[in-house]
């Protein structure tokens, strides 16, 4: 008890004196901390009761696609993980020109040159170790990868050029597609070939095992505050759900992330799992309640269905929720509830 104690306040000693982030956007486009949003966004062209729009809020993150009218008011139904960072500059032909670049030090850990084996087309994956833990960055919808698993990059080193490779993407949408994820299982592969129906060519690197943050809001506040680590900023997520799962010892991704749990956990029988309303982790919380499978055991109250509000994760309404199947599969794959290899 007494040496988990110690290990457990030397780690917190470890995230406190973090040295600051040289942290830098991918592209030239540097309109996103200007506050020039719709020259940063690449716009989604949006067709609702009878009139096409462009809408560059739909390159931000968040819930902030496919509207429906409920009651009302128009309600965005569809989850962005990342941002859509539009081009500087194109050739005659309208191609991008913008390179691609890593937002911080790093190394390259994942590349898919072909385009058809994902949604994100041609993309990279770069892991950050930040505060003792891996983050990774995720670049998409690239025309070209110059880069290759293994190599060491700093802020601002090239890994690709924009374009437009891709589901759902042509030339004039053209942009670079960034993600700032935590991974939520080291054995995601082992799940998707008992779970998924289709071929993984992306090991742990699939995008369904990376948990994004809003990337856009962490490098608004950093550039105010260089001194603001991620775990802080992870932490200043608003929660909207909370799961209490049964496990008995550290769950692997508290492993990974240790900043996660602000509290000794030798006596837990459990763990509530804060979520914020896209699903990321914000807080693992060591728990004595008995529960024999995952259950919400707080949530923000809400007239309007949670299932709108969570990108499905959460079904119910006011104080009344539950998990749906895209919930309960979160929550298996963060806390490695499936058959694998040890």
């Amino acid at each position: 008890m007494i040496t988990r104690l110690i290990a457990f306040i030397f780690a917190l000693a470890a995230v406190s004196g973090a040295e600051p982030l040289d942290l830098r956007l991918p592209t030239d486009n540097h309109h996103l901390l200007t506050g020039e949003l719709d020259q940063f966004y690449m716009y989604v062209q949006r067709n609702f009761e009878g009139q096409t729009t462009k809408e560059w809020q739909a390159g931000c993150y968040g819930i902030v696609r496919s509207p429906i009218r409920l009651n009302g008011e128009i309600l965005m139904t569809k989850f962005h993980e990342g941002i859509d960072i539009a081009p500087m500059k194109r050739d005659p032909a309208g191609n991008p020109l913008d390179l691609v670049s890593s937002i911080a030090a790093g190394t390259v850990v994942h590349t898919s040159p072909i385009a058809g084996r994902s949604n994100y087309g041609k993309y990279v994956v770069v892991e950050h170790r930040w505060e003792n833990s891996s983050i990774y960055s995720l670049y998409a919808h690239l025309a070209e990868i110059t880069c290759q698993p293994g190599d060491a990059v700093n802020a601002g080193s090239v890994l690709g050029k924009m374009g437009f490779t891709g589901a759902g993407i042509d030339r004039p949408r053209a942009h670079c597609h960034l993600e700032l994820c935590m991974m939520l299982s080291a054995h995601y592969d082992e799940w998707h070939q008992k779970s998924g129906s289709s071929t993984n060519y992306h090991g742990n690197f699939n995008g369904l095992d990376l948990t994004g943050v809003e990337v856009s809001r962490f490098f608004v506040e950093q550039h105010a505050n260089p001194e603001l680590q991620f775990s802080k900023f992870v932490a200043s997520t608003p929660v909207y759900f909370k799961v209490t799962i049964p496990y008995h010892g550290t769950p692997d991704f508290v492993k990974r992330y240790p900043w996660i749990s602000t509290a000794p956990h030798d006596d837990a029988v459990s763990w509530e799992i804060s979520f914020s309303a896209t699903g990321l982790p914000v807080a693992f919380n060591p728990s004595t309640r008995e529960v024999t499978a995952p259950v919400i055991t707080s949530i923000l109250p809400s007239a309007t269905p949670h299932h709108y509000l969570t990108r499905g994760l959460v079904t119910g309404v006011g104080n009344q929720a539950s998990l749906t199947s895209s919930g309960k599969q979160l929550v298996t794959l963060l806390t490695d509830d499936f058959p694998h290899t040890p």
